[in-house]
């Protein structure tokens, strides 16, 4: 069957972390265009990209009007803020207004008037500037201090944007088994296999870092090596 819609997440893939080249983005917008499908592109954290250049969005490179555009505050901002957004082509508009309507839900109209003026005042852009360095500083972090608790046990990668990086387990290491050993010392690490409906060929964690302090993140990361070390 031809399919009529692409979910993707081009900025920054969960869980792997990884980003879509310049030439896949082409090559999915062209698809669009020849198929006249949709491509929904949830930038759920783009905000937070530590080196290189800003990406482009498959919404900017858009000429045909194939993408529909969305993205959240609850992450920039805190979760506790259910606030979302769309940008759509003009094609679908009205269906979506219409479909908005049927639904029945209102917006947050007071929610959104002060996240409108927060932006407008330029607190928005200086928040991200700010939480962008921190977690910059938080991922590296968790970085050094795993390696000094685990040396190479654990593989680390850092990651050029997100809010987590993925610790690479020894080949035979249950990462289901260890999240849930580590769940009993009081740390939350998502098992990398649970993220698949098959069993990855490499077993890793998936270590956030983004709401917690350093030294949250220097105690919760020695915590977990007692873990390792006792399975390993």
């Amino acid at each position: 069957m031809q399919a009529r819609l692409a979910y993707v997440t081009p900025s920054h893939q969960y869980p792997m972390g990884i980003t879509m080249s310049l030439a896949r983005c082409l090559a999915l917008l062209e698809w669009a265009r020849t198929t006249r499908a949709w491509i929904l592109e949830d930038d759920y954290d783009s905000e937070f990209r530590y080196r290189g250049r800003p990406l482009a969005s498959l919404q900017g490179l858009d000429t045909h009007g194939r993408v529909i555009y969305m993205g959240s505050f609850s992450k920039s901002l805190f979760p506790a803020l259910r606030l979302g957004y769309l940008v759509l082509p003009p094609e679908i508009l009205e269906p979506f207004l219409a479909l908005s309507a049927l639904c029945g839900r209102s917006a947050p109209t007071f929610e959104q008037a002060i996240v409108a003026d927060f932006i407008t005042e330029g607190h928005f852009l200086r928040h991200i500037r700010r939480m962008r360095a921190l977690y910059a500083q938080r991922q590296q972090l968790l970085i050094e201090v795993m390696q000094q608790e685990l040396g190479e046990t654990i593989k680390l990668e850092a990651h050029e944007a997100g809010m987590h990086i993925i610790g690479w387990l020894p080949q035979g290491v249950d990462d289901h088994l260890l999240s849930q050993l580590a769940a009993q010392q009081g740390i939350d690490v998502l098992p990398l296999s649970a993220c698949s409906e098959q069993k990855p060929e490499r077993a890793g964690l998936l270590l956030g870092y983004a709401g917690v302090n350093e030294q949250e993140i220097r105690e919760g990361i020695k915590h977990l090596a007692r873990v390792v070390k006792g399975i390993t």
